[in-house]
């Protein structure tokens, strides 16, 4: 029996939640580049080569779906995988995912999901779609990353109030007095553009 590919969501709300691949991909590609500065020296026929930095390893391939035996929406199945592109509330970031399948082990993000939809039922509903996936790697070991329970520093930007900031930083507008109190500001409407403010962790 052949082995399904899967994807692990490794951190996040929805930590080990694994997708079964319907059916697994005819290919995939990994590429990998290497980025170098090229100087041009002054009465010399070739440049100096300098090399900056390394990129991450890019992982595409297409996955497909088919639920014409069912005749359910295949929109139901393949937002797994387009969800997988949102803003993960306790990460304040995408989710870390891992695509493995037989001796491929990726572990990166999702940064791209091109949906193509290629049959249909008679009132229009689509039951067969493939999607282009476009995963980046990530060093796990080497991740930053802010959330909701640090102390934070941020300065006011022109026209940003207290509750946007509380907003932006909390996913909850309510929480402008917790940022107030830290501060010592009376009234938040007097909060003054390029302040800096501490963003105090949430208890």
């Amino acid at each position: 029996m052949a082995t399904k590919a899967k994807i692990k969501i490794t951190e996040g709300k929805k930590k080990n939640t694994e997708i079964t691949v319907l059916f697994n991909p005819n290919e995939y590609k990994i590429n990998r580049t290497t980025r170098y500065s090229f100087q041009p020296v002054q009465g010399e026929n070739k440049p100096t080569v300098q090399f900056n930095n390394g990129n991450e390893a890019t992982l595409t391939m297409d996955l497909f779906f088919d639920t014409s035996e069912s005749r359910k929406d295949v929109r139901d199945t393949t937002k797994k995988i387009v969800e997988l592109l949102d803003i993960d509330a306790a990460l304040h970031t995408p989710p870390i995912c891992t695509f493995a399948w037989g001796t491929l082990t990726f572990t990166g993000v999702f940064t791209q999901v091109n949906q193509r939809f290629t049959m249909f039922m008679e009132d229009g509903k689509p039951i067969r779609a493939v999607l282009t996936v476009i995963m980046k790697e990530v060093d796990t070991s080497n991740i930053a990353r802010e959330s909701s329970d640090r102390t934070k520093e941020r300065v006011l930007k022109q026209g940003e109030e207290l509750w946007m900031l509380a907003a932006r930083e909390y996913e909850d507008p309510s929480e402008w007095r917790s940022i107030a109190r830290a501060n010592n500001i009376n009234n938040p409407r007097l909060a003054e553009t390029s302040r800096k403010v501490i963003v105090p962790p949430l208890e």
